[in-house]
């Protein structure tokens, strides 16, 4: 079969390649699925560079890409809730990538039933971002209606998804982007718009319950201030905590550096009496059936930036690390 593939870590323009590999074989709590399009995301950046290899170490070649949506051609023995012919859509697991290719075998665990009212491309675009905004902000943040949330970068992938969700808990939404995106982002629920390009935002909001943050750095550090005493910040790009550690099994090395690298930031948050989290998404088939009920309520809807072909899938990853989409970019494979 056809996939996009590096044989090593590196950048993105030496590594990535479109070639020919052999399928993986069948186990039987997997499904193979005949992928009709994939989804791209900063984390198949990540990947291709290296950066979680002492997490989840590669057996190279690695196929890339996280999200897929397609038709089930082959289960395995022990799956029961889904059958040849399904149309799905789902997560790679974390160790085994590889929606970037004419076939994907996937733990059944980690794919739902395609929404309805969605075309192959619109799912492929949701599974990584939909479930980052789901463990976030319903699970690590608890976000109830009422409260207030401050989500960064509104208009990308996981901003944009976070917006309509925060709204469908009842909650008021706060968001940073570019003032040519205030209108955009307005549309999708947010209250407030703060263009990050003129103003600080730490200077028009306070008191909030949750910030998701997807910046890191600089501005995970002046979250902390716009947050109420047992706010909670929840974060995506910032340093691991320890409780990534423990989720994803790792040995007492790596746990003991996980620790250092968060210790400065929980210390800050402590002493502002909030909470700081790091987000490591999940694969969770059981989360996509819920949210594919808020995509078929029409709480939730797709934003995609462009489509590319299955054998321009570099430059749609170029155009992805360029940060200039505005949603999401998604390769057509079928």
């Amino acid at each position: 079969m056809k996939a996009i593939l590096i044989q090593r870590y590196g950048k993105i323009d030496d590594q990535v390649q479109l070639a020919e590999t052999d399928q993986h074989p069948l186990k039987a709590d997997e499904v193979r699925i005949q992928v009709h399009a994939a989804s791209i995301n900063p984390l198949d950046l990540r990947i291709v560079e290296g950066e979680f290899k002492l997490l989840t170490p590669a057996k190279f070649p690695l196929i890339l890409g996280n999200d897929l949506a397609g038709t089930i051609i082959e289960v395995g023995a022990q799956v029961t809730h889904l059958q040849v012919g399904d149309e799905v859509y789902g997560k790679t697991d974390h160790i085994q990538h590889g929606a970037f290719a004419e076939f994907c075998v996937v733990s059944a665990k980690n794919v739902a039933l395609k929404p309805k009212n969605l075309s192959m491309q619109e799912a492929a675009s949701l599974p990584l971002v939909a479930l980052t905004a789901w463990q976030a902000l319903v699970e690590l943040a608890e976000l109830k209606a009422g409260q207030k949330v401050l989500i960064h970068a509104g208009s990308g992938g996981v901003g944009s998804v976070a917006i309509q969700l925060a709204k469908h808990l009842g909650a008021y939404v706060a968001t940073t982007t570019s003032a040519k995106n205030s209108d955009w982002v307005k549309d999708l629920g947010a209250d407030l718009v703060i263009d990050y390009k003129t103003t600080n935002f730490t200077d028009v909001i306070q008191g909030y319950d949750v910030v998701l943050d997807t910046q890191g750095g600089e501005i995970l550090d002046k979250s902390i201030h716009v947050l109420q005493r047992g706010g909670r910040v929840i974060s995506i790009a910032g340093p691991p905590d320890q409780h990534l550690a423990q989720t994803m099994g790792a040995n007492g090395l790596v746990k003991l550096i996980m620790s250092f690298m968060g210790r400065a930031i929980r210390k800050k948050a402590k002493k502002h009496g909030v909470e700081y989290r790091f987000l490591f998404m999940q694969a969770n088939g059981v989360q996509l059936q819920q949210i594919a009920q808020l995509v078929e309520q029409q709480h939730i809807k797709p934003i995609i930036d462009r489509v590319y072909d299955f054998a321009e899938t570099k430059q749609a990853m170029q155009y992805v690390n360029a940060g200039r989409s505005k949603g999401k970019v998604v390769v057509n494979i079928v």
